[in-house]
């Protein structure tokens, strides 16, 4: 009889979970441009945001859709990802709770610049122009911040594009584990855990491959022992090797 397969990652659910008044202003402090603020003025604008739930693999928005709200992780870890003229998808950020994602009129955006998807289930904190515009009222000195962080956030997406558009797949695969590592990985007894589900799938899908192709990869990733694996986790063993991949010929 075969074992039932379990997973080293922690699995809290989201129903338990609330969007306190403490959490919400935990969050919302990490944001940049909120930063200065004191925790009166961060009060007043964290009765602006509304909080919402998304359910794992549940899309929030579309790569072209008209831009109505800029968003908080609070909870989870969201994936941002673009579109290639061939129609491959590429992963532009993954976002743990504290970051931003979204984008509004106010910030000079029509339409959403890429897609953001739950990658677990996930709890939000958004706001719409409307509030937005209000905020700015109240606290004018983080306006110039604000344009400024978010110009340099796409400057950089756009970037993040043509680096990986130009590597192959063995260096982008690479590449988006340690860009995991960095914000979501946890030592554990199997390694640095990737505290967060990713299938072969879903890395297919983050660098613009094959399903078949990804785990031909991830497999001798693990057999050389840069990795070690499991069904939806992923433990880095050996990042000076994969960074090895990545500036290698």
């Amino acid at each position: 009889m075969s074992q039932k397969r379990t997973t080293p990652l922690e699995s809290p659910s989201i129903k338990k979970h609330h969007c306190t008044v403490d959490v919400r202003m935990e969050k919302l402090g990490m944001i940049p441009f909120f930063q200065s603020l004191d925790r009166e003025a961060l009060q007043q604008v964290n009765e602006k945001f509304s909080a919402s739930h998304f359910s794992a693999g549940h899309s929030i928005y579309e790569e072209g859709d008209i831009a109505t709200l800029l968003r908080v992780v609070v909870y989870g870890a969201v994936k941002l990802s673009r579109f290639t003229k061939d129609g491959k998808e590429i992963l532009v950020d993954m976002l743990k709770p504290g970051e931003y994602f979204g984008s509004l009129n106010e910030l000079g955006e029509d339409r959403y610049s890429e897609t953001a998807t739950a990658q677990s289930d996930v709890c939000i904190l958004s706001i719409g122009n409307r509030e937005f515009r209000s905020v700015l009222n109240t606290n004018s000195s983080i306006a110039v911040s604000i344009l400024d962080i978010t110009t340099k956030k796409l400057t950089s997406a756009r970037e993040q594009i043509h680096h990986l558009t130009t590597l192959s797949v063995e260096k982008r695969i690479a590449h988006i584990l340690l860009k995991l590592c960095e914000k979501f990985g946890e030592k554990k007894t199997v390694g640095i855990l990737l505290q967060l589900p990713l299938s072969r799938k879903d890395l297919a899908d983050m660098t613009g491959t094959s399903t078949e192709t990804a785990s031909r990869i991830m497999s001798r990733f693990q057999q050389e022992e840069m990795i070690t694996s499991g069904r939806l986790w992923v433990a880095i063993n050996d990042k000076d090797a994969l960074s090895a991949v990545i500036s290698g010929t």
